[in-house]
């Protein structure tokens, strides 16, 4: 039976599934797949939320778009888990605040603060720490390295604000080591934790492109990549995340 919003059927997707946040970039992720678009198949475009399914370097993976925050990747994220996806590596954008990051830059994720309210209501408001898969981890970064990138590993911020007026609001959360801000990490990394628990073999982790840097004296409108550069540096992110991807055990 197709789930609400993923109108797939259990099979459609891979073990492996990327999560970019926007459509156009599933179909971007898409077309670096083995033969292209024209070999990939389209497993879901119910609500724009775009899904295809096929290999790399002969290995099966599937993208799907995941929306914008932890309310729409927690809708995202339960429906792929009960279509079979295993493997759950988010390929996004963040706002940059660790001390030397640059825009284009990676930063592979250990950890999400969970900043948000998706996350705190699964939590019922008890602490809790979303961490990402140490083998998913250890992947990204060893293909990051690989690559030649500029790379920082550490913690992130998973946050429901993007314009946050807070004039304290850089110097808080980077005085706690956190790198930087991105919007759905750390219900990611809860969803996978809950479901490893549960006796499901499933990892995740997450890989994010520095789109801006944020400080006292600089904000996202100020330090915003150009969009040519931003893809070229997200096409960048999403070849190592596949060479991670496809390299993990299932």
């Amino acid at each position: 039976m197709p789930q609400i919003h993923l109108r797939a059927e259990p099979g459609d997707y891979a073990p492996l599934v990327l999560l970019p946040g926007d459509p156009n970039r599933a179909t971007l992720v898409a077309s670096m797949f083995d033969g292209g678009l024209a070999k990939s198949r389209l497993v879901n475009e119910h609500r724009q939320l775009l899904g295809y399914t096929g290999t790399y370097n002969g290995v099966p993976v599937s993208v799907q778009t995941s929306g914008m925050g932890t309310p729409s990747i927690s809708i995202v994220l339960e429906e792929l888990l009960r279509l079979g996806a295993r493997r759950l590596v988010r390929i996004g954008t963040c706002g940059g605040i660790g001390r030397g990051l640059r825009t284009g830059d990676i930063v592979v994720a250990t950890a999400a603060s969970p900043v948000d309210g998706a996350t705190r209501t699964y939590l019922h408001g008890e602490p809790y720490a979303p961490a990402a898969d140490f083998e998913v981890t250890r992947a990204l970064v060893d293909a990051a390295r690989a690559s030649g990138a500029r790379m920082q590993v550490g913690q992130v911020a998973s946050v429901d604000v993007f314009y946050n007026p807070d004039e304290d609001y850089v110097t808080r959360w980077r005085a706690r080591g956190v790198l930087a801000y991105e919007m759905e990490a750390a219900a990611l990394f809860y969803l996978a934790s809950r479901a490893q628990a549960g006796g499901d073999d499933v990892r995740a982790g997450c890989i994010l492109t520095v789109s801006d840097t944020l400080g006292e004296d600089e904000s996202s409108e100020q330090t915003y990549m150009e969009l040519s550069d931003l893809e070229a540096a997200t096409v960048n992110m999403v070849k190592v995340a596949l060479d991670a991807g496809t390299s993990l055990k299932l």
